[in-house]
């Protein structure tokens, strides 16, 4: 289990360098998952090694929210007195996201030469 926990820290680690060094507009843990997408490839008897310690992290994903709900209840008057504001973003902001989204679907899907109802 440490061995695999090493690599896949050391995967976040070698992305966080690369985006960093080149100045790249992509965050270090998302390029850090394309290593680990390259070192899958060339070697795929690794998935194997690394679905136990994969299996036991996924299955206690939900103790990562807790520091964000403690975070939530801390700062509660923040929260309250800045509280319309916030909800007004959220809903603008995932309206915007489904309308671009919504977008690049049907662009893609011209591009593709797909037909229209």
């Amino acid at each position: 289990m440490i061995a695999a926990l090493a690599l896949l820290l050391g995967c976040q680690l070698a992305g966080e360098l690369v985006v960093r060094s080149l100045v790249l507009p992509v965050p270090g843990p998302v390029a850090g998952l394309a290593l680990l997408l390259a070192l899958f490839a060339a070697r795929p008897a690794l998935v194997e090694r690394l679905r136990p310690t994969s299996g036991v992290i996924l299955a206690n994903l939900s103790l990562l929210f807790v520091p964000a709900g403690v975070g939530v209840v801390a700062n509660l008057d923040i929260l309250t007195e800045d509280g319309p504001a916030i909800l007004a973003v959220l809903v603008v902001s995932t309206l915007l996201a489904m309308a671009v989204t919504v977008g690049t679907f049907l662009g893609v899907r011209n591009l593709m030469g797909g037909a229209r109802k």
